[in-house]
């Protein structure tokens, strides 16, 4: 288990749970050293009192707030462990409520809160079991590096976890950044969208991994051996301000979403609300063979029309030899 970040106790109504933060997510990024680059010796900072210009030892420095220009009050950290707060040593639960009221923009860091000794299990098991079954949350309040935080406690995969959360008044407006006029989007967009999030739709996370941080390490790993420089990828270039066909991007969205998941994406485009190509060729065809069919009609009967005027010229020769 990772070293424990924090100890104290949950305090649910009567109940007490003894527990030890521990950090839930751990730092992989590479980090570099500041060096002087003639001779590569590490650069690090020095602190200086700027009214002396003296370098100040750590044991020196002390917190301090500025209440107006020039005028600064001391704060020690003793009298930060000895303010009045009931949640200096606890994590205390004010509230449940329901897991999707909860903003998630309001999220900040995630720990995991570990049992404290034997005496800890069964509360914990207690405490753990009882949001497992209401599918709610418990909204808590801790003191966390010198200041009360607002926290929310819930359960993974057995272990309770502690996210510290920004109070309401952190959150900025939106509206800041919001679009200042309404936008007109079709409803053949939308479904486009739809259906190329539903493409991309997966179960799993786990196969996403930090292709920089490998990049980075490739470059370090090269340079330590004398070894050329791993070659970057090629880039597609896109022009500045340059205006994308939106139905088109989708559709090609879609189609490739489909190819890599091994589907065939010949279906994957929106056609407009108009008649084929196909359904015009039938139309055609039909009323070709239509106007064939009219005139074969219309040449039978002029065919038997001049048989008929035929056939009474002979009979009416035939009665006049007859006479005569």
């Amino acid at each position: 288990m990772p070293r424990p970040l924090w100890t104290g106790a949950i305090s649910f109504g009567l109940v007490t749970i003894p527990v030890k933060i521990v950090s839930a997510t751990e730092d992989r990024d590479v980090h570099f050293h500041r060096v002087h680059l003639t001779d590569m010796g590490r650069v690090r900072t020095r602190k200086v009192c700027e009214l002396d210009d003296q370098v100040v030892s750590q044991d020196e420095i002390g917190k301090g707030y500025e209440i107006a220009k020039d005028q600064t009050v001391p704060v020690t950290d003793e009298e930060l462990e000895q303010m009045p707060l009931p949640t200096a040593k606890a994590i205390e639960i004010a509230a449940f409520v329901d897991a999707d009221t909860i903003d998630s923009i309001r999220i900040s860091d995630s720990y995991y809160l570990a049992a404290d000794g034997q005496v800890a299990a069964k509360p914990y098991t207690l405490l753990r079991k009882a949001l497992e079954r209401s599918s709610k949350v418990a909204v808590a309040k801790f003191a966390w590096h010198g200041r009360e935080r607002l926290g929310l406690l819930r359960i993974r995969e057995g272990a309770i976890v502690l996210h510290s959360m920004k109070w309401p008044d952190e959150v900025r407006n939106p509206d800041d950044v919001a679009i200042p006029h309404e936008v007109e989007i079709g409803e053949e967009e939308i479904e486009q969208a739809l259906q190329l999030a539903e493409q991309m739709t997966i179960e799993d996370l786990s196969g996403f991994h930090d292709e920089y941080r490998e990049a980075l390490e490739n470059i370090i790993a090269a340079k330590s051996e004398g070894k050329p420089l791993p070659s970057p990828p090629g880039e597609e270039k896109q022009g500045k301000g340059e205006v994308v066909d939106l139905m088109a991007a989708l559709n090609a969205s879609v189609k490739a979403a489909k190819e890599s998941r091994g589907e065939d994406g010949e279906d994957a485009t929106v056609h407009e609300m108009r008649p084929s190509k196909k359904t015009s060729r039938k139309t055609t065809a039909k009323k070709t063979a239509a106007s064939k069919g009219t005139a074969a009609k219309k040449t039978t009967a002029s065919k038997k029309t001049t048989a008929s005027k035929k056939t009474a010229g002979k009979k009416a020769a035939s009665k006049r030899r007859s006479a005569s």
